[in-house]
């Protein structure tokens, strides 16, 4: 959570100045910081205060986000896909198919 008193504001418009983009020469899109703070990455979020009409973020919110998404990332694993009922029948009558050709019982 931003501490307003303690933690440098910073505009969500102004974000782009201050990481750098993986473009060379071009800016961080704007949208991308908006999308961020709202949908966040791998379920990590920008933290964001509102002040009036003006969202804000802080410096100290940005390396949050960084250290928590590239920890996310290091720890990214694929979960496992739940299979229907459908797909369990047909690998189980997969399965007593190759038993019994094998002569298993």
């Amino acid at each position: 959570m931003i501490d307003t008193q303690s933690e440098h504001l910073i505009p969500l418009n102004q974000v782009a100045e201050h990481i750098p983009s993986s473009r060379p020469g071009k800016k961080l899109n704007v949208g991308t910081v908006w999308r961020w703070a709202s949908a966040g990455v791998r379920s990590v979020k920008l933290e964001t205060v509102s002040i009036g009409n003006s969202r804000y973020t802080s410096r100290e919110a940005l390396e949050r986000f960084i250290a928590r998404c590239s920890g996310a990332e290091a720890l990214h694993q694929p979960t496992p896909t739940q299979r229907t009922d459908a797909q369990r029948k047909r690998d189980h009558l997969r399965a007593e198919k190759e038993l019994d050709d094998i002569g298993v019982k």
